[in-house]
């Protein structure tokens, strides 16, 4: 009985993150920043694929489910980036599906040119729905519950920076800017949640610490303005340039005072490992698994994520295989 108490408040309390921290969780962002940043959008230069599928919080009825497929590519030799990312969302009754074209312009910095700044631009459309079908109250005849399926189709726009060179890398970027302005003069009674502003700021260094062996710490700091500063601390090993091994631990920080907020929320997020490796030079796959830490640990089987990718266009296999894939950020 405690227990389906428990997880009906989970559940209240999930619908009540979303309109926090909106946008997806990937864990594996570290081998595409493209999910999280519009001005990553070329860097590896060939034309590559990739896809995400992630489970979360697995054993827990309604909990976010996440599909995302990418591609991009280096164009006006290598100056410029196109992109587009086409990613869905499933949270209880909650959906959002979106697509957005990137594009990226590098500039090249440095005596040697190996040294990249990036400004990107991404645009496109997310739709919103609600499925009414999907909610059941605490009493019956709940007057606040809908009982149709609700949808609405909004114009949005994200923004970025972007440097690296063959030691370290640094970016930010702002997701979300058009939304909730695109919406405001909304006068439909929709309970269709629409996705705030994040920002993104996120840095690492690769560190050879012997042949065959390269050290790669990052951080990723993620902000929503209401919900609260999430850090992910992440740390690899790439072994031979064929496998990357790793581990991080996710928790909350306080960057500023947000009055929304419970003074006593747990800090402590979660923690897990991920692997990516190189089945060949132009397919590599990737897997995950996050714990949580916090209340819902006795109640889930952790969070899952799965990632493939592949590069179509080779021209740029062999400098890619001897130099760009040990600095892959």
């Amino acid at each position: 009985m405690m227990r389906k108490i428990f997880l009906m408040i989970l559940a209240i309390a999930i619908s009540k993150l979303a309109n926090a921290q909106q946008d997806s969780q990937f864990t594996q962002y570290v081998f595409n920043g493209l999910h999280i940043n519009p001005a990553y959008a070329g860097y590896k230069e060939d034309l590559y694929l990739q896809s995400f599928i992630r489970s979360q919080w697995v054993g827990v009825k309604g909990a976010p489910r996440s599909l995302s497929i990418s591609g991009d590519a280096a164009t006006n030799s290598g100056n410029v980036g196109l992109g587009l990312i086409v990613s869905s969302d499933q949270l209880g009754a909650q959906s959002n599906l979106s697509t957005y074209a990137n594009y990226a312009y590098k500039i090249r910095v440095g005596y040697d040119e190996e040294s990249r700044l990036s400004f990107g631009l991404a645009a496109g459309f997310m739709q919103l729905g609600l499925n009414g079908d999907k909610l059941s109250g605490i009493e019956a005849d709940d007057p606040s519950l809908i009982g149709n399926s609700q949808t609405r189709i909004l114009p949005d726009a994200r923004f970025g920076v972007f440097y690296s060179n063959p030691k370290y890398f640094a970016g930010f970027s702002v997701t979300n800017l058009l939304a909730r302005y695109a919406d405001r003069n909304n006068t439909s009674n929709l309970m269709v949640p629409v996705p705030q502003p994040h920002f993104y700021l996120t840095a690492g260094a690769l560190l050879p610490l012997s042949d065959g062996l390269v050290l790669k710490p990052t951080f990723l700091l993620k902000d929503d303005i209401k919900g609260p500063t999430s850090l992910d601390v992440n740390s690899f090993f790439l072994l031979n340039e064929k496998v990357w091994l790793g581990a991080f631990y996710r928790t909350s920080i306080t960057l500023y005072e947000k009055d929304n907020l419970q003074k006593n929320l747990t800090k402590k997020n979660a923690f897990g490992a991920m692997f990516e490796l190189f089945v060949s030079e132009n397919f590599r796959v990737g897997y995950s698994c996050d714990f949580a830490l916090n209340a819902l640990r006795g109640y889930n089987f952790g969070s899952h994520e799965i990632s493939a990718g592949i590069y179509i266009n080779t021209q740029n296999q062999l400098k890619r295989g001897r130099q760009l894939r040990c600095y892959d950020f």
